[in-house]
């Protein structure tokens, strides 16, 4: 099979072929770019694999090509890494690879091309060119183009083997499966299955790496799913199995929070690929299992969820090494605030009231309604229309106001060493009050947000006593 690659690809490709050709290299494009390439996929990333010294093959390749950049050389891997017109290129020498039962890190030592592709994950993966030929060849090894036109996961080597050398391989696959949108063969998920304890060597950060990349998926649904069937989302995550399941009560049912969840994750990726926003939808209901209660005058509440799920946030980024910077207050601010829009479309709305929401919400205000929209999740259309309609109304009143009132992004139209020196105060808890005052007088529209309105505000209604 011949392969194909883009104009974009064309000088990188030529130049890879004179360096094998000239120093006489046996060197192959391996790994995902001939995959993507093949399923007609963009791919920034081209891996090369030779029999031989990768990193000597790097500089030559650098010296030849005109717009390679400087080869940043990582000796402890064999590794070097060449970045010309935004693709990065990797170089590394054939090797086989070796495991102890306590540990995912190989034993390497140098090996022939059919070691390096035997210690590949998938066979999709599996898939090489010859750099030594004038028409370049797609080399199989392990059937991988049939497996593309399958669209099947399949591993090259007994699986359970595979999965157990290096564990990270399981959640790989399903990854893969998600992003391609391809099955699972039957022998690789019962390897995933009967192995899905070793996830326990992995280090946290590998782990969320590859969670975060099915959440960046066009439908991640299908991922954190198959998660769950193979039993390895209890062990990572939780939190999340914790929203499954339905309890009834004297004929009353609440929905299953699990499937809510993700349909919330799949809605909100149809309109943002902002990985911390997708966060925030697998987050919005995280608390419902701790806070959920029965009255028979009200059946099923889960009443301060959204409080309580800022806490559970933390603790879940803490322990999945995620950042705990401005993208945990973020994804905090959003699980807070969540309900906020909704209880604005069940009363009639008060300029006072979206005053308050662009305050808490500031510049993320736009993000929170592409939460609020995507957490509609009825299956009665009727009803999910008029949610939409009602949102339409809240946003519509959103732009009015802050039009009217600059409260996005709010600061006080008085500084607190201004009120000092007007009122002649060292600093102290009075200043505070005062600047709360003007706060709260200008969110309930008593006055204007001006410079000169807090200032009259504050003289007529603060005495200092000297």
């Amino acid at each position: 099979m011949q392969f194909r690659f883009s104009e974009k690809d064309r000088d990188i490709i030529e130049a890879l072929q004179s360096v094998a050709s000239q120093y006489n290299i046996e060197g192959y494009l391996v790994g995902g770019y001939v995959r993507d390439r093949l399923l007609n996929r963009e791919s920034k990333d081209i891996d090369v694999v030779c029999i031989g010294n990768g990193i000597e093959f790097a500089k030559k390749f650098a010296k030849q090509h005109a717009k390679a950049g400087r080869v940043n050389v990582f000796p402890n891997f064999g590794t070097a890494q060449v970045v010309v017109e935004g693709f990065e290129i990797e170089f590394v020498g054939a090797r086989k690879e070796s495991y102890r039962r306590d540990s995912r890190k190989p034993i390497v030592e140098d090996g022939t091309f059919l070691d390096d592709q035997e210690r590949r994950d998938f066979t999709i993966n599996t898939l090489a060119v010859s750099l030594n030929t004038e028409e370049l060849q797609v080399v199989d090894t392990f059937g991988g183009v049939a497996h593309l036109a399958e669209q099947r996961i399949k591993t090259p080597l007994d699986p359970e083997v595979t999965f157990s050398d290096d564990p990270l391989r399981m959640l790989r696959a399903i990854r893969f499966a998600t992003q391609l949108d391809f099955e699972i063969d039957d022998p690789t998920w019962q390897g995933i299955v009967k192995t899905k304890d070793r996830i326990s060597i992995i280090s946290q950060e590998r782990i969320s790496d590859e969670l975060n990349k099915i959440i960046k998926a066009r439908v991640p649904s299908k991922g954190f799913y198959l998660l769950d069937k193979c039993g390895l989302l209890e062990i990572i995550f939780p939190e999340l199995t914790n929203l499954k399941g339905v309890e009834t009560r004297h004929g009353i049912s609440h929905k299953d929070n699990f499937d809510h969840t993700l349909k919330v994750l799949d809605n909100i990726c149809e309109n943002t690929d902002h990985l911390w926003l997708r966060w925030a939808a697998i987050m919005h209901d995280i608390a419902k299992p701790p806070t959920k209660r029965f009255s028979k005058d009200h059946g099923w509440t889960f009443h301060g969820h959204e409080v309580v799920g800022v806490g559970i946030t933390k603790q879940v980024f803490k322990r999945m090494k995620l950042p705990l910077d401005k993208t945990l207050t973020y994804v905090q601010k959003m699980v807070r605030l969540h309900l906020r829009p909704i209880s604005l479309t069940n009363e009639n709305i008060t300029d006072s009231a979206i005053r308050r929401l662009l305050y808490d919400a500031g510049d993320d205000i736009d993000d929170l309604m592409i939460l609020c929209r995507a957490d509609i999740t009825s299956k009665n259309n009727k009803k999910v229309k008029q949610y939409l309609s009602n949102y339409d109304i809240v946003t519509q009143k959103l732009i009015e106001v802050e039009q009217k009132d600059h409260i996005r992004n709010w600061q006080p139209p008085v500084s607190g060493d201004q009120i000092m020196e007007m009122f002649d105060l060292k600093p102290s808890r009075r200043v505070g009050e005062m600047k709360n005052a003007i706060k709260e007088a200008i969110l309930e529209g008593e006055i204007p947000n001006t410079y000169e309105d807090a200032v009259a505000y504050l003289k007529a209604n603060f005495t200092i006593s000297v």
